[in-house]
């Protein structure tokens, strides 16, 4: 399946996925940089004994991409675990709903709702390619219920987009 500038579905959904996790960070962010104290991108043992390799949603075990993840470290000593997960396979509900995953020990703010220790699923609701409006970023659980949303906004100044990337609050 071609779109019209040539470029193929695949791109299209990296596109797609790298837009939806900037969302993310920026969602998750927002209640994060209130808090005091910083935050630390935890690796080696503690981040492999961390990561799943299938995440639960909906009834389904949906691989997880260790490479696309991220696990912090709060100022108040608990992790959250961000990770893109590849729902190639799935059903297109499945696939339209859901890019990635978040696992919380703590507390956090996600579009400006307080969301408890758990684990979530979230995507993104895109408007047509050739339109300028924002998207939604929307978080689940993981019965599947919509639990968060909020406005994501489209930034056409981004060049080359991450898959998943973490940068300090300015």
């Amino acid at each position: 399946m071609y779109n019209s500038d040539g470029g193929d579905h695949v791109k299209r959904l990296r596109f797609s996925s790298r837009l939806v996790l900037a969302a993310v960070l920026a969602a998750i962010g927002s209640g994060l940089a209130s808090a005091q104290g910083t935050f630390q991108v935890v690796t080696g043992k503690e981040f492999e004994s961390a990561m799943p390799k299938d995440f639960y949603l909906e009834g389904n075990a949906i691989p997880t991409e260790k490479r696309n993840a991220f696990l912090l470290k709060t100022p108040a000593g608990t992790r959250a675990l961000i990770a893109l997960i590849d729902t190639s396979g799935y059903s297109s509900e499945v696939k339209k709903k859901y890019i990635g995953m978040l696992i919380s020990e703590g507390d956090l703010s996600v579009c400006g709702r307080a969301m408890g220790v758990g684990s979530y699923g979230f995507g993104l609701e895109k408007p047509s390619p050739a339109s300028n409006e924002s998207g939604k970023f929307c978080v689940y659980d993981q019965a599947g219920a919509k639990v968060a949303e909020c406005a994501a906004e489209k930034d056409a100044e981004i060049k080359q987009p991450r898959p998943l990337q973490v940068v300090p609050a300015k």
